[in-house]
């Protein structure tokens, strides 16, 4: 895992002398997940701060929501007791999402709420969020996304 950080930080970086900064919120994005998935929670939020400071730097919004929803499982991941905070980045993510009129994003990140809804017993809650959301779906029931929210409503039941 620590070889793919290291690429997306070259890919970054040889973008940015190629581009810009127009993409820099969601390479960034793209390296807080992989920090993540390797157990360097700390370095995650660390560039997560850096990409939402991007956003708030230029207005690039488009991926703002993922980027709220990634904050949320950094918190949990890093700390479980830190709960009340990934709920309120959630529902910032869900927000912003709805602002959005992004779908796929309010769709991820109200898995992450009703997850984390769901364990600590709120289940019904949990179900109320997901169940439209997913609802709204009418193709690609085969996608990542769509399959772990069906999963999830199932085990909520």
């Amino acid at each position: 895992m620590k070889k793919g950080i290291v690429q997306l930080r070259t890919g970054r970086a040889a973008y940015r002398a190629a581009a810009g900064e127009l993409e820099s919120s969601h390479w960034l994005g793209l390296l807080t997940e992989a920090c993540w998935d390797a157990g360097q929670t700390k370095e995650g939020l660390r560039v997560l701060a850096e990409a939402l400071g991007h956003v708030a730097r230029t207005g690039i919004v488009y991926y703002e929501p993922e980027l709220n929803r990634l904050q949320s499982e950094l918190y949990l991941c890093r700390d479980p007791a830190q709960a009340q905070k990934a709920e309120a980045c959630a529902r910032q993510a869900i927000e912003i999402a709805r602002g959005q009129g992004a779908k796929s994003w309010e769709l991820r990140a109200a898995t992450s709420l009703a997850r984390l809804w769901g364990e600590q017993g709120r289940r019904v809650e949990a179900r109320e969020l997901l169940a439209p959301i997913y609802g709204w779906f009418t193709e690609g029931f085969d996608t990542a996304d769509l399959r772990e929210a069906a999963a999830l409503l199932a085990e909520l039941a």
